[in-house]
């Protein structure tokens, strides 16, 4: 549970709202500020403003009550502030999307953000917000009307059917709403419109950042999309491939095993980029064969236990990945190095072990796709995964899928998308927004073109929205350097990242543009990213 709300908590953009500063920060606007409970606010097309309401709060720590499953958290020092919040509707569907708008009552840079959701939540709790607005941001979000991180009791009618508009709230309509809605806030309580518009999201809010540049590319100047979940109606499916393995094996490796099977294959890749730091730097060349384990003895919770060729077995065709009965590749595997949330276990009601499905993946086969939240995912052959799997792309790529490659209109309207993805993600895999990346590419022109307005830096060693079970360096503040990007012109070549070592050293390195890699010269502290360079991949 402790991993799984970390996962969670990661996906809200905490790092980049609460902790960095802006260092392409614009002058302060000098400008009327009038939180009026009696704001206006024009409806967009296809809705209903239900209400509107506007509160003057003062500076100090803001109180994010627990979410389940997160805990509640405090956000100190938060300035003086107009909360908003706007209550949208669509005739004839029922829904209440809930649009929140927070905006600083002194030190505006000028600047919007919008921030993004997680999980099945749509958007944020208030820690983004308060973050945002601590840096001198406007900052909105919402809730599309629909549950929680976890929540899913909105996704079936009453009939059993799949509410297509509630889906089509969380997966793009209300965050182009929350948008429009928030941009008349911002102008109606400062007396000016926004210069800047930003997005900033992970995972679930990575998604929403890539569907506004692919539906609504006039919305932001400035995209900040981390691991950003596209492709949903496949990865969501395809995440289920660990358990599936498991029960069609009839074969669940305890967490040290797997952790056996992670170790080695780190401990065989770690070279290739150079150095030995502990992390995979270039995980496209590990070959690491997991048969090699067959044999060892692990100590489990105080037992000793000896890895076998079924265990060995079950990690190779995860880390290999999803595939049809006849061999076919349907999507990318676990990352090697990448932590094993997905094959999750637990002692069963006999003492042996049975699958921990995690709960997003889960909850999208069982509900959106069996139409029975309570259907027993063990029963899942080989043949049935590839079947929900067509099942998925056929009914809702149009809807959630977020994997158009045409950016055309993003480009023309002169938008940025700067997207980072952790190579040792444990729940979205990095080959789904490298693969994404290849396909804009070739459908616009080439990767240098496309350089022009979208840059993907990948991360090595680093875990789901770079939460702190990464082992790489994280990006420091890459939110600076989109604002860097869009208002001085300034692309981003790297993206500086650190983190401390196990003895508390810092590690620093350049994070490179893809395709390019980070390779170590050869002298120099190998803690210092001066000591490295960007190189070509090797095949």
């Amino acid at each position: 549970m402790k991993r799984l709300l970390a996962v969670l908590a990661a996906g809200v953009p905490l790092a980049a709202a609460i902790c960095l500063p802006t260092s392409a920060a614009v002058a302060a606007v000098a400008a009327p500020f009038s939180c009026s409970p009696s704001i206006s606010v024009k409806a967009p097309a296809g809705t209903t403003v239900e209400s509107v309401t506007a509160q003057r709060r003062e500076a100090g720590t803001v109180h994010v009550p627990p979410v389940p499953p997160l805990p509640g958290v405090d956000v100190p020092g938060v300035p003086a502030h107009c909360a908003v919040t706007v209550t949208l509707t669509h005739p004839g569907v029922g829904d209440h999307a809930k649009v929140q708008v927070w905006l600083p009552e002194t030190g505006w840079t000028g600047r919007f953000q919008a921030v993004g959701g997680s999980a099945f939540a749509a958007g944020d709790y208030g820690a983004a917000l308060a973050g945002a607005i601590k840096t001198g941001y406007a900052a909105a979000t919402t809730d599309a009307g629909v549950g929680t991180y976890l929540d899913t009791t909105w996704a079936l009618t009453s009939d059993g059917e799949v509410n297509k508009d509630l889906l089509k709230n969380f997966a793009d309509r209300s965050q182009h709403e929350m948008t429009l809605v928030a941009k008349q806030v911002i102008a109606t309580v400062y007396g000016k419109p926004a210069s800047y518009s930003y997005w900033n999201g992970c995972s679930t809010g990575g998604r929403q950042g890539y569907m506004e540049a692919q539906r609504h590319p006039g919305d932001y100047d400035g995209i900040l999309a981390t691991a950003p979940a596209i492709n949903w109606d496949e990865f969501e499916v395809a995440t289920l491939w660990p358990q599936v393995v498991m029960n069609q094996e009839h074969t669940y490796p305890a967490p040290c095993e797997l952790a056996a099977f992670n170790q080695a294959a780190i401990k065989a890749c770690d070279p290739l980029d150079g150095v030995r730091d502990g992390v995979i730097g270039e995980p496209a060349r590990c070959t690491y064969d997991p048969r090699k384990l067959i044999g060892k003895t692990v100590e489990c919770d105080g037992k000793q236990e000896t890895i076998t060729a079924a265990d060995a077995t079950v990690v190779r065709k995860i880390w290999d990945g999803p595939r049809t009965p006849s061999g076919k590749k349907l999507w990318a595997g676990l990352p090697i190095g990448a932590g094993f949330d997905l094959a999750g276990t637990q002692p069963g009601p006999d003492g042996t072990r049975v699958g921990a499905p995690f709960p997003v993946p889960a909850a999208w086969v069982t509900t959106w796709l069996k139409r029975q939240p309570t259907f027993d995912l063990t029963t899942i052959t080989y043949a049935d995964f590839a079947k929900l799997f067509a099942q998925s792309q056929a009914e809702y790529d149009q809807i959630i899928g977020t994997d158009d490659p045409d950016l055309s209109a993003f480009r023309k309207a002169g938008g940025k998308l700067l997207s980072w993805h952790g190579q040792s993600d444990q729940l979205i895999p990095t080959q789904g927004t490298v693969d994404y990346r290849e396909r804009v590419a070739r459908a616009m022109g080439g990767s240098h073109r496309v350089d022009d307005f979208y840059r993907l830096f990948l991360a090595p060693g680093v875990d789901h929205c770079g939460n702190a079970t990464s082992t790489g360096p994280v990006p420091t503040d890459a939110l600076a350097a989109l604002t860097a990007w869009v208002e001085q012109g300034k692309a981003p070549r790297t993206l500086s990242a650190a983190i401390k070592d196990a003895s508390g050293k810092t590690v620093t390195r350049n994070l490179c543009l893809y395709p390019s890699v980070s390779r170590y010269t050869g002298h120099g502290d190998q803690a210092d990213a001066a000591s490295y360079r960007c190189a070509k991949p090797r095949h």
